[in-house]
């Protein structure tokens, strides 16, 4: 099994293959735009036509017969594939530690057994850290698969409502809070200061938060909704001193097709082999396993500095 480890660099870097995008954009976007123009201005940097110098993206789709060989513009460490590959010796923030506040959100997709959570998050915080080349990060938000905020259910702040299958969610609330304990343990630590949820109402708020010993200090929900956010939550969330936050992320940001797109051959980076296809890329099933996105802002100016994503997927023979 290998695997692939994507990366889209800093997106905030504004060089000529860096496509602005708004900052209404949902991340799943965001996410894969990005990570084909850094795919992309990765290959073009390694043709003959470039001269040594990483041109403009004039185009969403680079021909197969033009790429470079898979291995020079990739790294493998081991069953790790990078694509592309990374020097974190040239990564890294401008000023110094403290002048930054570093926010990360990771995703845990859909589908992926519970129990590769914990070594997920050692994954994903070890790659930021790295990244950034910082010892810590201030705020970690976790959102957790097939969640979603429902302003509907905040209309009645007094009752809980029923559900279909009582036992399944207080086995899901179990997983999280096992989860949990692990964000505990980093937090304990010193390498993350603040923990934070995704899409917990108020009702789904007051079941997790027993089984907490280090309460999120934020939870993120998405009001697409709703033009405000329900009472009830702004009460509760008052209540235990947890601050509310909006957010446009997609929970499933990164869907099993979406990957083989990505790094399929045609408009694809071409890593993945086609149906009858003799190129030479990569074959098996690809399981996407986890993504994270980080955020460095300059404290005094409130100014984003740097802004990435690590995604990562199984490719099993």
């Amino acid at each position: 099994m290998t695997k692939l480890i994507l990366s889209t660099s800093n997106i905030m870097n504004g060089g000529p293959s860096i496509v602005r995008r708004p900052t209404a954009e949902k991340s799943n976007t965001e996410l894969t735009t990005s990570l084909r123009t850094n795919f992309i201005a990765s290959q073009q940097a390694l043709s003959p036509q470039s001269n040594g110098s990483t041109p403009g993206i004039t185009s969403r789709e680079t021909s197969d017969h033009k790429r470079p060989p898979i291995s020079s513009w990739t790294a493998r460490d081991d069953n790790n594939l990078f694509i592309p590959s990374i020097d974190f010796s040239l990564s890294g923030l401008a000023e110094e530690r403290s002048q930054y506040d570093i926010t990360v959100k990771l995703f845990y997709l859909p589908n992926i057994p519970i129990s590769r959570r914990c070594l997920q998050t050692d994954e994903a915080i070890e790659l930021v850290l790295k990244e950034l080349r910082v010892p810590s990060i201030d705020l970690l938000i976790v959102s957790f698969p097939d969640i979603a905020f429902d302003a509907d259910d905040e209309e009645d702040e007094e009752e809980l409502p029923e559900y279909s299958n009582f036992s399944q969610e207080l086995e899901e609330l179990d997983a999280m809070g096992r989860t949990w304990r692990k964000l505990e343990a980093l937090h304990e630590r010193g390498t993350i200061k603040q923990l934070g949820l995704s899409e917990f109402g108020s009702q789904r708020l007051a079941r997790f938060l027993p089984r907490t010993k280090v309460k999120p200090s934020v939870d993120q929900i998405n009001v697409r909704d709703c033009c405000v956010v329900p009472k009830p939550l702004i009460l509760f969330a008052k209540q235990q001193g947890i601050e509310l936050l909006t957010h446009n992320d997609c929970t499933n940001i990164l869907p099993r097709g979406t990957v083989r797109e990505l790094l399929g051959p045609g408009k694809g980076a071409g890593i993945l082999a086609g149906i009858d296809d003799d190129s030479g890329g990569l074959t098996g099933e690809v399981e996407p396993q986890w993504v994270v996105k980080y955020t460095a802002v300059v404290k005094n100016r409130g100014v984003v500095e740097n802004k990435g994503y690590f995604a990562v997927a199984d490719l099993k023979d």
